[in-house]
C-alpha cells in the first residue's frame, strides 16, 4: 500500500454524492454475510493472505479510522504502512464472526475515512466486497455508474493500490459502459472485470479479451 494524500480541495463537492454509493454497497455486503457459516468466514478471500472475514475487518477499519489515528498508527508502525493494515484489521476482527459482522454494521453509514479521496473508499467497497463475494460464489449487482466511476479514478491513480502503472501501455475498454482508457495493447471486459484485474485480482483477467490480456495478467502475479 502507498502513503495516502489528501483529497483534492477541488474534488470536495463530489464526496457528498459519492457517500451514498459507499454506504449503499456497505449496506448489500452486510446482507449478503447475514447468514455465512464459520467454515464459510474462513474461506480465503482473493484479497492474498487473508479470509474473508479478515477482509471484511480491514474494511471496518477504513471506515474507522480518521486521519490523526491513521498518522498516529504510521508513526506507531515506523512508515510501514502494511503494518499498519494488519495492527487496525486486528483491531476490528472482534471474537467472533458475528462480533466482525456486527462491527461492520456499525460503520455501514459512516463517512470517517483516512487522508485518501472519497472515491477510493467507494472502490475499497467494491474491490473488497468482490474480494470476499467471489470466493463464496455469491452474486451481487453493482450499479454500472458506480463501478464506472470507481474504474476512472483506478486508471489514473497507484492510490490506495498500484493500478495506474499496471495498465501503462494497454488500451481499457468496458464492453458494458463508456469506461476506456490508456493507450496500446487492448484489453476488453466489462467494468467490473476490468477494474479488479487493474488492482491485481488475477482471477478477474479470465473474463477479460484481447492482446494485452497477457501483458496485464503477468503484471497481476507480479508481487
Amino acid at each position: 500500500m502507498t502513503a495516502p494524500e489528501p483529497e483534492p480541495t477541488t474534488d470536495l463537492h463530489r464526496a457528498s454524492g459519492i457517500w451514498p454509493l459507499v454506504h449503499a454497497e456497505r449496506a448489500a455486503l452486510t446482507a449478503d454475510l447475514a447468514d455465512l457459516t464459520d467454515k464459510q468466514w474462513a474461506t480465503p478471500s482473493l484479497c492474498t493472505g487473508l479470509t474473508v472475514r479478515e477482509v471484511l475487518a480491514h474494511l471496518t477499519a477504513g471506515a474507522s479510522l480518521n486521519p490523526v489515528r491513521w498518522m498516529a498508527g504510521v508513526i506507531r508502525c515506523r512508515f510501514d504502512f502494511d503494518k499498519q493494515v494488519a495492527m487496525r484489521l486486528a483491531e476490528q476482527l472482534g471474537a467472533t464472526p458475528a462480533e466482525t459482522l456486527e462491527r461492520f454494521r456499525r460503520v455501514v453509514t459512516s463517512t470517517t475515512k483516512p487522508p485518501i479521496p472519497t472515491v477510493a473508499m467507494l472502490g475499497e467497497s467494491i474491490v473488497h466486497g468482490e474480494d470476499i463475494r467471489r470466493p463464496l460464489g455469491i452474486g451481487h449487482d453493482y450499479p454500472l455508474e458506480t463501478v464506472t466511476q470507481v474504474a476512472e479514478y483506478y486508471q489514473g491513480s497507484d492510490l490506495p493500490v498500484l493500478t495506474k502503472g499496471r495498465i501503462g501501455g494497454l488500451r481499457l475498454v468496458a464492453t458494458d459502459g463508456p469506461f476506456t482508457a490508456g493507450s496500446g495493447l487492448l484489453v476488453s471486459g466489462t467494468t467490473l472485470a476490468l477494474t479488479m484485474a487493474m488492482t491485481g485480482r488475477t482471477t478477474y483477467c479470465d473474463e477479460l479479451h484481447g492482446d494485452g490480456v497477457t501483458s496485464l495478467r503477468d503484471r497481476c502475479e507480479t508481487p
